[in-house]
Order: C-alpha cells, then sequence, then structure tokens
C-alpha cells in the first residue's frame, strides 16, 4: 500500500485539529511518503517561518532510522558521550533533515508496512507527538 494524497491531507487536517482541540501553540505539519517526499505540509497562521522544515525534519528523522522520533531523542539522554557524534552523522547524512525530539511518527498500513511519516511543530515536543498521533487516529490508521 501506498500512501495517497487523500490519507495524507486526511492525516494532516486531523493533526491540526487535534492541536486546536488541546490548545497548541500554532502548528505545521508535514506528512512525508516512505520515500521521504512531502506529500503534505501546511503551516498554521502564527505559526514560526522554520516550523515547516523542523516538522520535515521529525518525519524524515523517523523514516530514515525506522522509528518515532521520541526513541531518537530519548537515546540522546540515555547515552549522552557517543549519541551526540551518532546523531550529528545522521543529520549529517541527511543534509540536516533528522530532527531528534518527539513529534515524528511513522505510518504504517494495516499489515505493519511503513508507508510514510507524520511530523509535527509548534508547541512543546510532547504536544506536537500528541497531535500527530492524534491526526493518524482521526485518518484511521494506528500508530
Amino acid at each position: 500500500m501506498t500512501l495517497t494524497l487523500d490519507q495524507a491531507r486526511a492525516i494532516a487536517d486531523g493533526t491540526l485539529a487535534k492541536g486546536r482541540e488541546t490548545d497548541c501553540l500554532p502548528l505545521a505539519v508535514a506528512v512525508l511518503d516512505a520515500g521521504g517526499h512531502p506529500k503534505v505540509v501546511l503551516r498554521e497562521d502564527g505559526a514560526g517561518i522554520l516550523r515547516t522544515q523542523i516538522a520535515e525534519g521529525k518525519a524524515y528523522g523517523a523514516l530514515g532510522l525506522g522509528g518515532n522520533s521520541r526513541a531518537f531523542g530519548e537515546r540522546l539522554e540515555r547515552e549522552p558521550a557517543t549519541a551526540p557524534t551518532l546523531f550529528s552523522a545522521f543529520a549529517s547524512m541527511a543534509d540536516g533533515k533528522v530532527v531528534a525530539v518527539p513529534g515524528g511518527v511513522l505510518i504504517r498500513d494495516e499489515d505493519g508496512a511503513i508507508i510514510g511519516a507524520v511530523g509535527v511543530s509548534g508547541d512543546l515536543s510532547d504536544k506536537d507527538e500528541a497531535a500527530a498521533l492524534g491526526g493518524l487516529e482521526a485518518a484511521g490508521f494506528g500508530s
């Protein structure tokens, strides 16, 4: 299964709706296909001008490293001596498009195959992640 434009739009719209429902600051959301290409990128009025790039970096990092971006941030905390060098190398290889904080979530089909990722930026990273998860749920995808 591939991620359709309609599915990507539903995820993005659901994400922004969840953000409004939970009183998030203005958000940006990026939905990428399995190859890391943008399907939908939206920035709410009032969201900072770098928020779309940060959202894409969270989603791209999740795809590139095969897990939700929260796990990468946790690894940085667990391995302070080696993880920064490792993630710096990852970011360099990905032209700076890896952001290792919560807010990047993989999109999986009904068989568990990765078909894309959603990234969110604009509020605290935990709230960004909650909005992403809400968007996936609203669009009929599990996390």
